[in-house]
């Protein structure tokens, strides 16, 4: 607007000057002067015959003056152009004007809600990712504290824990079904159940699972599984719930030291004080009671399956690596198989012999006996979906977080009151459990952002600095100016 303004001043400005006016008014009545004289001589002339050379002399001095005429128009154009024509010029050079401008506003309002919607469907999945780990952790945590409350409830009634504990690792025979059942649920192409297992059975090697191989490799294994789970609801006839399941943290630590020693793994001093630290608080753990009684016995139970418990995983790793969701499945469920083949004349055994008998067949808490089975059931796919859907360190976190929630059912059920021993000892383990979590490159990580950090503040006080002296000389130049009153 300012622009149209300062033109129609200039063109105003320059029609109303004196000198403007005089040199278009000579021109038109030279103009009008020798346009009558070149009529006049073209008049004399007619078509087809020789013009004098006279009428030559003038039309070579009209020649000059037909050029004069034409650098003489545009100025008459000019001049006979009105303001509103220049007023017309502008409101189109303003109407281009706004229009470029709508359609730039336009596309930057179009990327700025581009923009955002991206930024809205980041946070969104981000916050489902965290929702999802979050309810990872809490389902692994309260599983686990589940099993370990209903172990508890069942020794009230039914005093055998190899029965349970037989009766819950049959329940892995569903792992592999559950396992197929959610891939014909997800899965775009659907696989029969015959070649979903052969080629789940690719863990056993390539050529699938064989008589050899199941007796070879299952067998211990089975073992060992069957160990641990035993030797974990012995200690739960022993001890507390919550320090049975802070006992059996310490399997991190024996899992490191025998990857350390078997399976040569690089040697990290933060791994080997947390080691030193569940030690200490298993050698606390024992002492609580003095050295003595059931306090001890069941302190070697608990650590007795949290060796097994390492020991197994050590030689999953050494035979049969890692191993998909699709592959672990299959290998749970086979050794629910052996379970229910091979170890069942275990619990017959005990049986008859009555170490663990039960006179009417009607007396087996069978409710409590499923909720045991299943809690168990449901930890193990939790521990293998997380470890394949999410990261490995959440199972442990939720496994760690076990302890405080057996300490809070066992400080409001059934009133526990927990020495100061016995806390120490708890906390000790955890913190060494967590120090086992750390990633192998944690110290150049920690270093990488303690140096982020230092550049971040240099850079911050920089900037501080540059405010500062900004300010300052805006003061000084306040200060120097000078305000004259009017009178």
């Amino acid at each position: 607007m300012h622009e149209d303004v300062e033109i129609l001043t200039r063109c105003t400005r320059m029609f109303e000057s004196p000198t403007f006016l005089q040199e278009v008014y000579s021109q038109t009545d030279a103009n009008s002067f020798f346009s009558g004289a070149s009529r006049s001589s073209v008049i004399q002339c007619k078509p087809g015959g020789n013009c004098p050379s006279r009428h030559r002399g003038m039309t070579r001095q009209l020649s000059p003056l037909s050029v004069a005429e034409d650098s003489a128009a545009p100025i008459l154009e000019l001049q006979n152009r009105s303001p509103s024509g220049i007023c017309r010029h502008s409101r189109v050079e303003r109407q281009s004007r706004s229009g470029e401008e709508g359609t730039q506003t336009h596309t930057e309002s179009s990327s700025q809600e581009a923009e955002g919607q991206t930024r809205c469907q980041s946070c969104t999945s981000t916050f489902l990712k965290l929702i999802w780990r979050f309810l990872i952790i809490l389902s692994v945590s309260s599983s686990w504290v589940g099993t370990t409350q209903f172990v508890k409830i069942t020794y009230e009634t039914f005093d055998c824990p190899f029965f349970m504990t037989w009766f819950s690792t049959n329940w892995n025979i569903m792992v592999f079904p559950i396992y197929y059942s959610g891939h014909l649920a997800t899965a775009q192409e659907k696989q029969s159940p015959i070649k979903k297992f052969r080629e789940c059975s690719r863990i056993f090697g390539e050529d699938g699972l064989t008589l050899k191989l199941f007796l070879k490799r299952t067998a211990p294994f089975s073992i060992l599984w069957t160990l641990t789970n035993y030797l974990y609801l012995l200690a739960l006839k022993k001890l507390t719930a919550t320090d049975v399941s802070a006992l059996f943290c310490c399997n991190k630590a024996f899992v490191f030291l025998l990857s350390w020693i078997v399976l040569k793994d690089r040697f990290m001093g933060a791994r080997i004080v947390a080691a030193i630290m569940a030690i200490t608080g298993i050698v606390m753990m024992a002492y609580a009671d003095g050295f003595q009684g059931d306090s001890i016995i069941g302190v070697a139970y608990a650590v007795g399956s949290a060796s097994t418990s390492a020991l197994y995983k050590v030689l999953f790793k050494m035979f049969l690596g890692s191993a998909n969701f699709g592959e672990a499945a299959h290998f749970v469920s086979t050794l629910g198989f052996f379970n229910l083949i091979f170890i069942s004349v275990t619990p017959i055994i005990l049986y008859f012999t009555k170490v663990e008998y039960w006179s009417p067949f009607s007396a087996v808490p069978w409710g409590y006996l499923c909720g045991v089975a299943g809690l168990w059931l449901a930890f193990n796919i939790l521990v293998n979906v997380g470890v394949v859907l999410t990261y490995p360190i959440l199972i442990s976190i939720g496994t760690v977080l076990s302890v405080p929630g057996n300490a809070a059912v066992d400080l409001l059920k059934h009133k526990m009151i927990f020495s100061v021993v016995r806390l120490g000892a708890t906390i000790i383990i955890c913190i060494g459990f967590l120090l086992m979590l750390l990633p192998e490159e944690w110290d150049e990580i920690t270093l990488r952002f303690i140096n982020s950090l230092k550049e971040k503040k240099s850079e911050d006080h920089a900037d501080d600095i540059t405010d500062s002296s900004v300010h300052m000389r805006s003061r000084s130049r306040a200060n120097g100016t000078v305000s004259i009153p009017l009178a």
